[in-house]
């Protein structure tokens, strides 16, 4: 069985988490992990699952507003932010919008805040949509990963990834698909 995790990472958090969940999916599963800005290169009906992630930018998934400041803090002289090597271009939400019809089961994760999914927001949310939207079947409700105020991963958030990775690999093929 053949997975593909595509990925949009602006610190590299969600780049980290998307190896991880590779990993996971890895006892049962080949993976490929590629970075949202590769995602057109691939044939996404030579895959039996696909996970798509992002991070959580002022409620929902990035745009290109949101992708540029988050390029501007970093290069601020006193920041110790440093982006992901493949941050720029478009993200996960543009991406998705340029699909065709599509089948086949996908998860969806996210990284957020730590603080109520209320206050952050969670991009998963709508990635899941997007993904229902174009013909996937949602193997697993959306998920989100935390990171700090400091944009930072939470203690233990690689672990939950790979585990969850895991998990939803021994889940599908789905007979009862998860909806949104």
């Amino acid at each position: 069985m053949h997975a593909l995790v595509i990925y949009e990472s602006m610190y590299g958090n969600t780049h980290a988490l998307a190896e991880a969940i590779g990993r996971g999916l890895g006892t049962r599963w080949s993976a490929a992990i590629v970075p949202v800005a590769h995602a057109d290169e691939q044939n996404l009906a030579a895959f039996d699952l696909l996970v798509v992630g992002g991070p959580t930018h002022v409620h929902g998934m990035s745009r290109g507003s949101t992708r540029h400041a988050a390029a501007d803090a970093a290069a601020e002289p006193d920041s110790r932010l440093h982006l992901d090597p493949d941050a720029a271009g478009d993200g996960v939400r543009d991406w998705l919008n340029g699909l065709s019809a599509q089948s086949g089961v996908a998860a969806a994760f996210d990284t957020r805040v730590d603080a109520p999914a209320l206050v952050t927001g969670r991009a998963a949310k709508g990635i899941a949509h997007l993904l229902e939207h174009v013909g996937f079947q949602l193997a697993l409700p959306p998920q989100s990963f935390l990171v700090t105020g400091e944009t930072v991963l939470a203690t233990g958030e690689i672990e939950r990834a790979e585990a969850w990775g895991s998990a939803l690999g021994a889940l599908v093929p789905v007979t009862a698909p998860h909806r949104s």
